[in-house]
């Protein structure tokens, strides 16, 4: 909670935000804030948001003010149906859905010919792991790194969680943002958004099963579940990959961490930590958003190619 409210940096005082809409299908569109270093850069940094976030997060806005200090212009993405964006695209997101944060990737290499990160956080990790297990042998064609932070790799065990009592304050505004987002989408599409199933919901479970599994052709939130978590494509990637955990996240248990994958594939270093709850990671001095400067030190050290030291 403290790094949800802790006052970030604002990065557009110096650099100035760009507003680019990208066409990633015939009828959708999503928007990306932009911002570019003030020498040349020497990499593009895409940052992918959490549920229900925005290019607006702190948690992004403070890592985008650290990759632009450092030389590196940065790409806020929304999702289909966040950051305000409700009539690029009549369809929403999901937590597989990896096929515009893919686009814009590929966008962003043929126009400047630069090594292209990408930056998940939470649902947004989950996205950015499994799309590089999808690229698979063909990563390193697209992306240079990813790195994925309080990752949810197991959606069904962090759904459950989810539903914990003691994560009852997180549930509820979760849903609500998602009921309230499930209503105006039946304003813009009677056709294919109904309101019936909305009284039943008492957990995202529901929510996915009702909802989501259903928009999406997955039948059920089990079958949702089971295609779209990152956990089945880590032993793909072949791309360099931070993932950092603190052992006390409420949201995601760090048993999901417990992956052979881990042992097994050698372009994956996990970073786990005591403490840092969901996307906290906040510090008792300065810097207290550490893990930007951890985030900055792996892209140095890959962008180089040699080793260096991860401090937390």
């Amino acid at each position: 909670m403290a790094g949800n409210f802790w006052s970030r940096p604002e990065s557009a005082r110096r650099w100035p935000v760009e507003a680019v809409l990208y066409r990633t299908e015939p009828d959708v569109q999503v928007l990306a804030h932009s911002q570019r270093p003030d020498n040349e850069a020497r990499g593009e940094l895409i940052l992918v948001h959490r549920l229900e976030g925005s290019s607006e997060a702190g948690y992004a806005r403070s890592m985008s003010y650290a990759a632009l200090e450092a030389g590196y212009a940065t790409h806020r993405f929304n999702f289909r149906s966040c950051g305000g964006t409700e009539q690029l695209a009549l369809s929403n997101y999901h937590s597989g859905q990896t096929s515009d944060v893919l686009y814009i990737a590929r966008e962003r290499k043929r126009a400047s010919g630069l090594p292209v990160y990408l930056a998940g956080f939470s649902l947004g990790g989950n996205v950015v792991l499994k799309l590089a297990g999808e690229l698979g042998d063909a990563g390193g064609d697209v992306l240079a790194g990813v790195c994925a932070v309080s990752t949810p790799i197991d959606l069904g065990a962090c759904a459950k969680a989810l539903g914990e009592p003691q994560n009852y304050i997180y549930k509820q505004r979760f849903l609500s943002r998602l009921k309230e987002k499930i209503r105006t989408r039946y304003a813009q599409a009677p056709e294919t958004y109904t309101l019936e199933h909305l009284e039943k919901i008492r957990t995202i479970y529901d929510f996915d099963d009702y909802y989501t599994a259903r928009l999406f052709g997955f039948g059920s939130a089990e079958n949702y579940y089971r295609t779209q978590s990152s956990n089945q494509y880590l032993e793909k990637i072949r791309v360099p990959t931070l993932m950092v955990a603190a052992k006390d996240d409420p949201l995601v248990p760090f048993s999901v961490y417990e992956h052979p994958a881990f042992s097994r594939n050698s372009h994956l270093r996990l970073l786990a930590v005591e403490h840092g709850g969901h996307l906290g990671f906040v510090a008792r001095r300065r810097p207290r958003f550490w893990l930007d400067g951890v985030v900055m030190e792996w892209l140095e050290e890959i962008g180089n190619k040699e080793p260096a030291r991860l401090v937390s």
